[in-house]
């Protein structure tokens, strides 16, 4: 990531209200109380829509932390680089079709920003809480010293 010139979007994606769905957000708010390189900015997206467009297409690169319930092991991270929304875990929670429909109108209005996303897999229902699980809590601090490898900003094992 650092080699490319320009703003970087930490997006986190989650409803905090349930439980490990939320593992976005809290994967954000954890980056935000490090010291990260200029031109890096983090967001808490909460559960999307297309307010979120903005702040998409105004980034170089992007790098977007989600739930997912994709038939992983809960605690499963999983990075890659879609290039179109139907690349993208099939069933990202509660705001599968938010976030897919916000996707397919940056793809279509051009969006050609690098895309990373870390899907974190959960067990698809979720109680009411503001806390994480273990294994999900685990998982995102996983996602956070991948992120931080990828911003090079300590060395980190490579993810």
């Amino acid at each position: 990531m650092t080699s490319s010139p320009g703003k970087t979007l930490i997006l986190g994606l989650g409803n905090v209200l349930m439980a490990d769905e939320g593992v976005g957000v809290h994967v954000v708010r954890r980056l935000e109380q490090l010291s990260l390189p200029e031109g890096v900015e983090c967001l808490d997206g909460g559960t999307g829509g297309f307010t979120l467009l903005e702040p998409l297409q105004s980034a170089d690169h992007i790098v977007l932390i989600d739930a997912a319930a994709d038939g992983n092991a809960p605690g499963t991270v999983t990075r890659t680089t879609p290039r179109f929304s139907r690349d993208y875990p099939p069933t990202l929670t509660a705001h599968d079709v938010g976030v897919k429909d916000l996707l397919d109108v940056f793809y279509i209005q051009g969006g050609g920003p690098d895309v990373t996303l870390y899907a974190i897999t959960i067990h698809p229902q979720q109680p009411i809480s503001m806390s994480l699980s273990d294994p999900i809590d685990r998982a995102a601090e996983e996602a956070v010293q991948c992120i931080l490898a990828e911003l090079q900003v300590e060395a980190l094992p490579a993810c």
